[in-house]
């Protein structure tokens, strides 16, 4: 047998065989734009929550925080700076997991199994992380507060 034609019947029976044109089942394409669809506006909206935009704090999370912060100052004063960090939290979960399950949507196959507490618990540590890094920053003056808040509600960690 020639040398071509011996590699060629190795490689070929080698590779996997290509599926007969009867044998493809592929989801509806309106089905797919759709899921897609949701999934980019999941991120589009979860980046803007998230803390990966740069101006979404003065835009989006600090005015959800002040108003969150309100609401629980209304029961008590001593509750609003307690409510805001709450309220700056939960900003920053609700757009990291907007985003995780929106990129789920636009990237993963729609046949994969999603394993849902993984990526809650993923979005807790993450949001979670940012907001004490940027209650460390606060504390120690790296950002300063005193132009929001009255200086009755600010808090000190070292201070108590």
């Amino acid at each position: 047998m020639e040398p071509s034609k011996e590699l060629n019947s190795k490689f070929s029976s080698a590779a996997p065989h290509a599926p007969e044109r009867g044998d493809l089942t592929f989801p509806k394409s309106g089905q797919i734009t759709f899921r897609k669809l949701r999934g980019g506006i999941l991120v589009g909206l979860g980046y803007l929550l998230s803390p990966l935009c740069w101006w979404n704090d003065l835009v989006f999370n600090l005015p959800v925080a002040w108003g969150i912060g309100y609401l629980f100052g209304l029961i008590s004063p001593n509750y609003f700076v307690p409510g805001a960090i709450a309220g700056y939290w939960l900003s920053n979960l609700v757009g990291i997991l907007l985003m995780q399950f929106g990129a789920v949507d636009v990237f993963q196959n729609p046949v994969s199994d999603r394993n849902l507490t993984k990526e809650l618990l993923m979005g807790v540590a993450t949001s979670t992380a940012y907001t004490l890094f940027i209650l460390v920053l606060c504390h120690f003056k790296v950002i300063d507060l005193s132009t929001f808040l009255p200086s009755e509600q600010l808090f000190s960690i070292g201070n108590s």
